[in-house]
């Protein structure tokens, strides 16, 4: 796998993990239940509990590495 198709799996399996919590917002994209834009609401904007991974630039090198070796995504 190149970098940048690591990068986009640790990105889809972080926001995955979140949404499977019956939570709409990880990323600022998202779209809330009623239709309008997340934004500032997202997991992501927000400081403290859950942070997904919704940018390239949230990944480093370390996480490209464990998800190389052990198909290790890092925890919300």
């Amino acid at each position: 796998m190149t970098e940048a198709a690591v990068v986009l799996a640790i990105i889809v399996a972080s926001v995955t993990a979140y949404k499977a919590m019956g939570k709409p917002c990880a990323c600022p994209s998202d779209t809330m239940k009623n239709g309008r834009s997340c934004g500032g609401n997202s997991a992501w904007s927000r400081g403290g509990g859950f942070k997904p991974l919704c940018f390239s630039t949230d990944i480093n090198p370390i996480m490209i590495k464990l998800y190389r070796e052990k198909g290790i995504i890092p925890p919300l």
